[in-house]
Protein backbone atom coordinates (compact mmCIF):
# COMPACT_ATOMS: atom_id res chain seq x y z
CA UNK A 1 0.00 0.00 0.00
CA UNK A 2 1.27 3.55 -0.89
CA UNK A 3 3.96 1.75 -2.94
CA UNK A 4 5.37 4.83 -4.69
CA UNK A 5 7.87 3.90 -7.39
CA UNK A 6 8.79 0.71 -5.49
CA UNK A 7 11.84 1.29 -3.28
CA UNK A 8 10.64 -0.89 -0.40
CA UNK A 9 9.27 -3.47 -2.83
CA UNK A 10 12.62 -3.71 -4.61
CA UNK A 11 14.45 -4.05 -1.30
CA UNK A 12 12.19 -6.91 -0.23
CA UNK A 13 12.75 -8.58 -3.60
CA UNK A 14 16.50 -8.28 -3.01
CA UNK A 15 15.85 -10.11 0.28
CA UNK A 16 14.05 -12.94 -1.54
CA UNK A 17 10.39 -11.96 -1.30
CA UNK A 18 7.87 -12.01 -4.15
CA UNK A 19 5.88 -8.79 -4.51
CA UNK A 20 2.36 -9.39 -5.81
CA UNK A 21 0.62 -6.01 -5.62
CA UNK A 22 1.38 -2.29 -5.55
CA UNK A 23 -1.20 0.42 -4.86
CA UNK A 24 -0.68 4.19 -5.12
CA UNK A 25 -2.58 7.33 -6.14
CA UNK A 26 0.39 8.85 -8.06
CA UNK A 27 0.17 7.71 -11.69
CA UNK A 28 3.86 8.27 -12.66
CA UNK A 29 4.91 6.23 -9.61
CA UNK A 30 2.66 3.35 -10.67
CA UNK A 31 4.06 3.57 -14.22
CA UNK A 32 7.56 3.18 -12.76
CA UNK A 33 6.39 0.39 -10.45
CA UNK A 34 4.85 -1.49 -13.38
CA UNK A 35 7.93 -1.06 -15.57
CA UNK A 36 10.16 -2.60 -12.90
CA UNK A 37 7.66 -5.21 -11.62
CA UNK A 38 6.15 -6.53 -14.88
CA UNK A 39 4.63 -9.61 -13.22
CA UNK A 40 3.02 -7.65 -10.40
CA UNK A 41 -0.58 -6.44 -10.12
CA UNK A 42 -1.18 -2.73 -9.56
CA UNK A 43 -3.99 -0.45 -8.44
CA UNK A 44 -3.87 3.23 -9.36
CA UNK A 45 -6.07 5.43 -7.22
CA UNK A 46 -7.17 6.62 -3.82
CA UNK A 47 -6.65 3.89 -1.21
CA UNK A 48 -9.84 5.04 0.52
CA UNK A 49 -11.79 3.63 -2.42
CA UNK A 50 -9.99 0.25 -2.49
CA UNK A 51 -11.91 -2.63 -0.92
CA UNK A 52 -9.65 -4.97 1.12
CA UNK A 53 -12.13 -7.81 0.56
CA UNK A 54 -11.32 -7.65 -3.17
CA UNK A 55 -7.63 -8.16 -2.34
CA UNK A 56 -8.56 -11.05 -0.04
CA UNK A 57 -10.56 -12.67 -2.84
CA UNK A 58 -7.62 -12.32 -5.25
CA UNK A 59 -5.36 -14.10 -2.73
CA UNK A 60 -7.60 -17.15 -3.27
CA UNK A 61 -7.23 -18.55 0.25
CA UNK A 62 -3.49 -17.93 0.59
CA UNK A 63 -2.30 -16.05 3.65
CA UNK A 64 -0.26 -12.95 3.04
CA UNK A 65 3.23 -13.10 4.51
CA UNK A 66 3.93 -9.35 4.62
CA UNK A 67 1.81 -6.24 4.15
CA UNK A 68 3.90 -3.10 3.61
CA UNK A 69 2.77 0.51 3.85
CA UNK A 70 4.69 3.66 2.98
CA UNK A 71 2.14 6.16 4.25
CA UNK A 72 2.44 9.81 3.06
CA UNK A 73 5.16 11.64 4.94
CA UNK A 74 4.63 15.27 3.93
CA UNK A 75 2.57 16.08 7.02
CA UNK A 76 5.40 14.90 9.28
CA UNK A 77 8.41 15.98 7.21
CA UNK A 78 10.86 18.36 8.89
CA UNK A 79 11.31 19.94 5.43
CA UNK A 80 7.63 20.96 5.45
CA UNK A 81 7.56 24.43 6.99
CA UNK A 82 3.77 24.21 7.27
CA UNK A 83 3.66 20.81 8.98
CA UNK A 84 1.06 20.46 11.71
CA UNK A 85 -0.47 17.72 13.79
CA UNK A 86 -3.90 17.78 12.13
CA UNK A 87 -2.71 17.47 8.51
CA UNK A 88 -5.14 15.01 6.86
CA UNK A 89 -2.23 13.01 5.45
CA UNK A 90 -1.11 12.19 9.00
CA UNK A 91 -4.09 9.89 9.46
CA UNK A 92 -3.62 7.71 6.38
CA UNK A 93 -2.26 4.94 8.61
CA UNK A 94 -5.93 4.23 9.40
CA UNK A 95 -6.43 3.30 5.73
CA UNK A 96 -3.48 0.89 5.98
CA UNK A 97 -5.09 -0.50 9.15
CA UNK A 98 -8.25 -1.43 7.19
CA UNK A 99 -6.18 -3.86 5.14
CA UNK A 100 -4.40 -5.25 8.19
CA UNK A 101 -7.77 -5.99 9.81
CA UNK A 102 -9.19 -7.87 6.82
CA UNK A 103 -6.07 -9.56 5.40
CA UNK A 104 -4.44 -10.46 8.75
CA UNK A 105 -0.90 -10.82 7.33
CA UNK A 106 1.81 -12.65 9.28
CA UNK A 107 3.94 -9.48 9.22
CA UNK A 108 3.23 -5.78 8.81
CA UNK A 109 5.82 -3.14 7.92
CA UNK A 110 4.98 0.54 7.99
CA UNK A 111 7.48 3.33 7.28
CA UNK A 112 7.60 7.10 7.57
CA UNK A 113 9.98 10.00 8.14
CA UNK A 114 11.76 10.73 11.43
CA UNK A 115 9.60 13.85 11.90
CA UNK A 116 6.66 11.65 12.90
CA UNK A 117 8.31 11.15 16.30
CA UNK A 118 8.07 14.85 17.10
CA UNK A 119 4.51 15.35 15.82
CA UNK A 120 1.87 14.68 18.46
CA UNK A 121 1.43 11.12 19.78
CA UNK A 122 1.31 9.47 16.37
CA UNK A 123 4.02 6.85 16.97
CA UNK A 124 2.37 5.49 20.14
CA UNK A 125 -1.10 5.71 18.57
CA UNK A 126 -0.01 3.76 15.48
CA UNK A 127 1.76 1.08 17.52
CA UNK A 128 -1.31 0.56 19.71
CA UNK A 129 -3.80 0.64 16.84
CA UNK A 130 -1.94 -1.80 14.59
CA UNK A 131 -1.05 -4.11 17.49
CA UNK A 132 -4.72 -4.47 18.39
CA UNK A 133 -6.19 -5.07 14.94
CA UNK A 134 -3.23 -7.14 13.70
CA UNK A 135 -3.15 -9.33 16.83
CA UNK A 136 0.57 -8.71 17.23
CA UNK A 137 3.07 -6.52 19.07
CA UNK A 138 4.05 -3.62 16.80
CA UNK A 139 7.28 -1.76 17.59
CA UNK A 140 9.13 1.02 15.80
CA UNK A 141 12.67 2.27 15.48
CA UNK A 142 14.56 4.94 13.54
CA UNK A 143 16.98 3.44 11.02
CA UNK A 144 19.89 5.38 9.47
CA UNK A 145 20.28 4.53 5.78
CA UNK A 146 24.13 4.84 5.56
CA UNK A 147 24.38 1.95 8.07
CA UNK A 148 23.00 -0.30 5.32
CA UNK A 149 25.20 0.88 2.46
CA UNK A 150 23.18 3.88 1.23
CA UNK A 151 25.36 6.97 0.40
CA UNK A 152 22.83 9.41 1.85
CA UNK A 153 22.08 10.91 5.28
CA UNK A 154 18.54 9.60 5.42
CA UNK A 155 16.63 8.27 8.41
CA UNK A 156 13.33 6.38 8.22
CA UNK A 157 11.00 5.38 11.02
CA UNK A 158 10.12 1.70 10.59
CA UNK A 159 7.22 -0.07 12.33
CA UNK A 160 7.30 -3.88 12.37
CA UNK A 161 4.81 -6.36 13.80
CA UNK A 162 4.98 -10.18 13.53
CA UNK A 163 2.27 -12.59 14.66
CA UNK A 164 3.54 -14.72 17.53
CA UNK A 165 6.81 -12.81 18.00
CA UNK A 166 8.11 -9.47 19.18
CA UNK A 167 10.42 -8.24 16.44
CA UNK A 168 14.01 -7.62 17.50
CA UNK A 169 15.41 -4.61 15.61
CA UNK A 170 18.93 -5.81 16.40
CA UNK A 171 18.37 -8.53 13.79
CA UNK A 172 18.56 -5.81 11.11
CA UNK A 173 22.24 -6.21 10.25
CA UNK A 174 24.28 -3.06 9.66
CA UNK A 175 26.73 -3.40 6.77
CA UNK A 176 28.52 -0.05 7.15
CA UNK A 177 29.58 2.35 9.86
CA UNK A 178 31.67 2.05 13.00
CA UNK A 179 29.97 -1.05 14.41
CA UNK A 180 30.20 -2.87 11.07
CA UNK A 181 33.86 -1.93 10.52
CA UNK A 182 33.15 -0.67 6.99
CA UNK A 183 33.26 3.05 6.08
CA UNK A 184 30.14 4.71 4.70
CA UNK A 185 29.76 4.86 0.91
CA UNK A 186 30.81 8.28 -0.42
CA UNK A 187 29.47 10.27 -3.37
CA UNK A 188 32.60 9.35 -5.36
CA UNK A 189 32.01 5.65 -4.72
CA UNK A 190 28.33 6.08 -5.57
CA UNK A 191 28.35 8.12 -8.81
CA UNK A 192 32.01 8.69 -9.73
CA UNK A 193 31.88 6.21 -12.63
CA UNK A 194 28.92 7.86 -14.39
CA UNK A 195 29.72 9.93 -17.51
CA UNK A 196 30.29 13.67 -17.19
CA UNK A 197 27.54 15.84 -18.73
CA UNK A 198 26.82 19.41 -19.76
CA UNK A 199 23.37 20.95 -19.18
CA UNK A 200 20.62 19.12 -21.13
CA UNK A 201 23.08 16.47 -22.37
CA UNK A 202 22.20 12.74 -22.31
CA UNK A 203 24.54 9.74 -22.36
CA UNK A 204 23.50 6.11 -22.77
CA UNK A 205 26.80 4.30 -22.21
CA UNK A 206 29.30 4.05 -19.39
CA UNK A 207 32.68 5.67 -20.15
CA UNK A 208 34.69 3.88 -17.47
CA UNK A 209 34.81 0.68 -15.48
CA UNK A 210 33.32 0.60 -11.96
CA UNK A 211 35.97 1.35 -9.32
CA UNK A 212 34.02 0.68 -6.10
CA UNK A 213 32.04 -2.27 -4.76
CA UNK A 214 28.95 -0.06 -4.68
CA UNK A 215 29.28 0.79 -8.39
CA UNK A 216 29.72 -2.89 -9.24
CA UNK A 217 26.55 -3.68 -7.29
CA UNK A 218 24.57 -0.90 -9.02
CA UNK A 219 25.77 -1.98 -12.49
CA UNK A 220 25.52 -5.75 -11.99
CA UNK A 221 22.36 -6.25 -14.10
CA UNK A 222 22.49 -3.21 -16.38
CA UNK A 223 23.80 -4.96 -19.53
CA UNK A 224 26.03 -1.96 -20.24
CA UNK A 225 23.06 0.33 -20.93
CA UNK A 226 22.63 3.61 -19.05
CA UNK A 227 19.13 5.05 -18.58
CA UNK A 228 17.77 8.25 -16.99
CA UNK A 229 21.20 9.95 -17.31
CA UNK A 230 20.11 13.33 -18.69
CA UNK A 231 21.38 16.59 -17.20
CA UNK A 232 18.76 19.23 -16.25
CA UNK A 233 18.22 22.03 -18.76
CA UNK A 234 19.54 24.86 -16.59
CA UNK A 235 19.62 28.55 -17.55
CA UNK A 236 23.09 30.11 -17.62
CA UNK A 237 22.51 31.85 -14.26
CA UNK A 238 21.99 28.47 -12.58
CA UNK A 239 25.01 26.94 -14.30
CA UNK A 240 27.12 29.86 -13.10
CA UNK A 241 25.68 29.55 -9.59
CA UNK A 242 26.73 25.88 -9.37
CA UNK A 243 30.11 26.54 -11.03
CA UNK A 244 30.91 29.25 -8.49
CA UNK A 245 29.92 27.16 -5.45
CA UNK A 246 32.63 25.22 -3.65
CA UNK A 247 31.79 21.50 -3.34
CA UNK A 248 30.23 20.74 0.02
CA UNK A 249 28.72 24.24 0.43
CA UNK A 250 25.20 25.67 -0.11
CA UNK A 251 24.44 27.05 -3.55
CA UNK A 252 21.79 29.45 -2.21
CA UNK A 253 22.02 31.64 0.89
CA UNK A 254 18.41 30.98 1.96
CA UNK A 255 18.42 27.22 1.35
CA UNK A 256 21.27 25.66 3.30
CA UNK A 257 20.23 22.10 2.41
CA UNK A 258 20.70 22.74 -1.33
CA UNK A 259 24.41 22.10 -1.57
CA UNK A 260 26.87 21.31 -4.29
CA UNK A 261 27.95 17.79 -3.44
CA UNK A 262 31.52 16.94 -2.51
CA UNK A 263 33.09 13.68 -3.69
CA UNK A 264 34.08 12.56 -0.21
CA UNK A 265 30.86 13.06 1.77
CA UNK A 266 27.46 11.45 2.17
CA UNK A 267 24.64 13.14 0.30
CA UNK A 268 22.11 15.16 2.33
CA UNK A 269 18.58 13.71 2.31
CA UNK A 270 17.10 13.87 -1.18
CA UNK A 271 13.66 15.48 -1.14
CA UNK A 272 10.80 15.23 -3.60
CA UNK A 273 10.30 18.99 -3.78
CA UNK A 274 6.51 19.12 -3.54
CA UNK A 275 4.60 20.69 -6.43
CA UNK A 276 7.65 22.55 -7.78
CA UNK A 277 10.53 20.09 -7.53
CA UNK A 278 13.97 21.66 -7.70
CA UNK A 279 17.21 20.03 -8.80
CA UNK A 280 18.26 20.45 -5.11
CA UNK A 281 21.83 19.13 -5.30
CA UNK A 282 24.73 20.22 -7.52
CA UNK A 283 27.18 17.79 -9.11
CA UNK A 284 30.68 17.78 -7.50
CA UNK A 285 32.53 18.29 -10.81
CA UNK A 286 30.05 19.31 -13.54
CA UNK A 287 28.23 22.67 -13.32
CA UNK A 288 24.74 21.17 -13.20
CA UNK A 289 22.18 19.48 -11.00
CA UNK A 290 22.01 15.72 -10.69
CA UNK A 291 20.56 13.40 -13.29
CA UNK A 292 17.81 10.98 -12.28
CA UNK A 293 20.32 8.13 -12.53
CA UNK A 294 22.59 9.91 -10.06
CA UNK A 295 19.62 10.45 -7.73
CA UNK A 296 18.83 6.74 -8.09
CA UNK A 297 22.40 5.79 -7.20
CA UNK A 298 22.26 7.99 -4.10
CA UNK A 299 19.05 6.17 -3.09
CA UNK A 300 20.61 2.73 -3.90
CA UNK A 301 18.34 1.96 -6.87
CA UNK A 302 20.40 -0.19 -9.27
CA UNK A 303 21.03 0.93 -12.84
CA UNK A 304 18.51 -1.52 -14.33
CA UNK A 305 15.72 0.28 -12.43
CA UNK A 306 14.06 2.69 -14.90
CA UNK A 307 12.11 5.80 -13.81
CA UNK A 308 9.04 6.85 -15.82
CA UNK A 309 7.27 10.20 -16.10
CA UNK A 310 10.06 12.65 -17.03
CA UNK A 311 12.71 14.43 -14.95
CA UNK A 312 10.40 16.45 -12.67
CA UNK A 313 8.16 13.50 -11.78
CA UNK A 314 11.19 11.22 -11.39
CA UNK A 315 12.62 13.68 -8.85
CA UNK A 316 9.37 13.41 -6.91
CA UNK A 317 9.56 9.60 -7.02
CA UNK A 318 13.20 9.33 -5.98
CA UNK A 319 12.71 11.90 -3.23
CA UNK A 320 9.77 9.99 -1.76
CA UNK A 321 11.33 6.53 -2.02
CA UNK A 322 12.70 4.28 0.71
CA UNK A 323 16.28 3.27 -0.22
CA UNK A 324 16.13 -0.35 -1.46
CA UNK A 325 19.26 -1.37 0.48
CA UNK A 326 17.62 -0.19 3.71
CA UNK A 327 14.45 -2.12 2.86
CA UNK A 328 16.53 -5.18 1.98
CA UNK A 329 18.11 -5.18 5.45
CA UNK A 330 14.64 -5.06 7.03
CA UNK A 331 13.41 -7.84 4.74
CA UNK A 332 16.34 -10.11 5.58
CA UNK A 333 15.65 -9.66 9.30
CA UNK A 334 11.94 -10.47 8.89
CA UNK A 335 12.73 -13.62 6.88
CA UNK A 336 14.26 -15.15 10.01
CA UNK A 337 10.80 -15.19 11.62
CA UNK A 338 8.90 -16.74 8.69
Amino acid sequence: MFCGCGGTSLGFEMAGFEVILGCDIHTPSIQTFQANHPNCSTITGDIKKVDPFVIKELLNGRQLDVLIGGIPCQGFSLNNRKRHENDDRNFMYKEFARFVKILQPKVIVLENVSGMRSTGSFVVDIEKHLSKIGDMKVRSELLYAPDYGVPQKRSRLIFVGIKGFEFDFDKIIKTHGQTAGEPYVTIREAIGDLPSLNAKETKYRYKSEPFSDYQKLMRSNSNGTLTNHTAPNHPKTTIDKIKNTKPGFPMYERFKQRIRLDWDILSPTQVSGGIRPQFQLGHPKDARGLTIRERCRIQSFPDNFVLKGGIVQARVQTGNAVPPLLAKAVGLAIKQYL
